[in-house]
């Protein structure tokens, strides 16, 4: 027997045992005694979220997701303690900040819907009212809901794109990404996604014979972040800004119904 051992010998080491017993336990059954996980490892979860439960078009597996939300939970637990607020350094530009606002709206909402059971859609008011303005969320160590996020924190930040990278999980949403927002390219990744969505017919239609534009009602929600005047028919001149062709100025401006149908995989 080695000094050290003989060190430990007795009752001292029975002592000495039992301690490291008791705390290898308590790391096990209390798991808030374990180190949180950072933020970069919430957006590491988050990225395999993307890349495996939504599709090239845009579509969540929510059924298969609601069978293993470690990694939606991760990130979502990572968003409640960090954030702009709290972690200042980690969010030193604008678009830092902006692309931390976006991706955690987007898991919110995600998380959201399995959270209500994946329900079939959010067609009436009052759906959208519990599941946007009563349910509760957790960020950057304060409590808040959807709604008020949205209108209150992002917005106001004033990039009216952000409206083509939100994502509130229903069909007529612009489409989710199977990669993360990353402030260091945020720029290049807002203006694909604009240019993508005024290209597809579902948001944007022309009908030469009746001279009418059609848009998503996107632009009817928020007509007042596109154009300061606030009118739709200034919306033609946002518009123009990221299509190819340009819409004739004169045409009357319309809206395409929502579709307020939650957007999971056939």
């Amino acid at each position: 027997m080695s000094a050290i051992d003989r060190s430990l010998d007795g009752p001292s080491r029975h002592c000495d045992r039992g301690a490291f017993a008791a705390i290898v336990f308590a790391l096990f059954a209390w798991p808030s005694l374990l180190p949180a996980a950072t933020y970069a490892e919430g957006i590491d979860a988050w990225s395999r979220v993307l890349n495996v439960y939504v599709d090239d078009q845009g579509r969540t597996d929510f059924k298969s997701l609601a069978g293993d939300t470690s990694d939606l939970d991760a990130y979502v637990n990572v968003l409640a303690t960090n954030g702009p607020r709290s972690r200042p350094q980690l969010f030193d530009t604008p678009e830092k900040v902006l692309a931390y606002h976006i991706n955690a709206y987007n898991v919110l909402a995600m998380h959201g819907v399995i959270e209500e059971d994946i329900p079939k859609n959010f067609s009436s008011f009052f759906k959208r009212a519990k599941f946007f303005k009563f349910r509760k969320v957790k960020l950057d160590g304060t409590t808040t809901n959807l709604y008020d996020y949205e209108n209150e924190v992002i917005r106001p930040l004033g990039d009216p794109r952000v409206h083509f990278a939100l994502n509130c999980m229903v069909r007529d949403c612009p489409r989710l990404p199977r990669e993360p927002f990353d402030g260091t390219k945020l720029e290049v990744q807002l203006q694909d996604l604009t240019v993508k969505f005024f290209g597809k017919a579902k948001y944007l239609r022309i009908d030469k014979t009746k001279r009418e534009v059609r848009v998503s009602e996107i632009l009817k929600f928020y007509t007042e972040d596109f154009v300061r005047s606030g009118k739709r028919r200034d919306l033609i001149s946002y518009i123009n800004r990221y299509t190819e062709n340009a819409l004739p100025s004169d045409y009357r401006v319309r809206f395409i119904p929502y579709d307020w149908t939650i957007n999971q995989t056939p």
